[in-house]
């Protein structure tokens, strides 16, 4: 199983969340690229991405659902996606931030311009364009009942007018071990079978690979 994770804001591909998916799945290749800053240099980078690799599954948190539901015609599940970045002024607003988890470039902080938050907005206002009535059955939405970074009410809302799979969940906005082990991984059992099945078991030895 080959699978992509997009991370949330002011992370990266080495975040804990996949480390502990690639330990839960162990034969499954997971893919998680460190995401740009600036949604118009992020957004294409993505989708390229997903293009080359062809994945069986997306899985996108917080920021990364928001891109994740962008997919078009792949599997997702966007868990606590953030719609609406450019209006959570808690988490992005302009100045210097810090990088939560190490960066492939060693970077330790990144800047958030006025000029960002625009790109960000002006995203934001195509994001749910050219969903076909086939793609509302690939994706999926987790939200938590208990998140107090992005409104859930309104998370909820904006997806469920769009695609057909939304649970709500008991759970904050973080994507941590007893939410994974709950939520993420019984639906990604229910929507992959003997895939997910086949991911979770021990890799074969090399010598056995021939």
């Amino acid at each position: 199983m080959k699978l992509l994770y997009f991370h949330g804001f002011a992370s990266s591909g080495a975040s804990g969340t996949v480390q502990l998916l690639r330990k839960i799945l162990p034969s499954a290749e997971v893919i998680a690229p460190d995401i740009p800053v600036d949604p118009e240099e992020a957004l294409p980078m993505l989708q390229s991405l997903v293009e080359a690799e062809s994945p069986d599954l997306i899985i996108g948190t917080s920021m990364g659902g928001m891109y994740a539901q962008q997919m078009h015609g792949h599997l997702r599940i966007c868990v606590n996606p953030a719609f609406h970045m450019s209006t959570m002024s808690k988490a992005l607003h302009t100045g210097e931030h810090k990088w939560l988890n190490g960066r492939k470039n060693s970077e330790k902080t990144f800047k958030v311009t006025a000029e960002i938050i625009r790109h960000f907005n002006q995203m934001e206002r195509h994001q749910f364009d050219g969903i076909t009535p086939d793609d509302r059955e690939l994706c999926y939405g987790l939200f938590g009942i208990k998140d107090k970074f992005v409104n859930p009410a309104n998370a909820y809302s904006d997806f469920t007018k769009h695609y057909t799979h939304a649970e709500r969940i008991d759970a904050d906005h973080q994507l941590n071990d007893k939410v994974i082990h709950k939520y993420l991984l019984p639906l990604m059992r229910s929507i992959l079978g003997p895939l997910y099945d086949e991911a979770t078991k021990p890799p074969l030895p090399d010598y056995m690979k021939y």
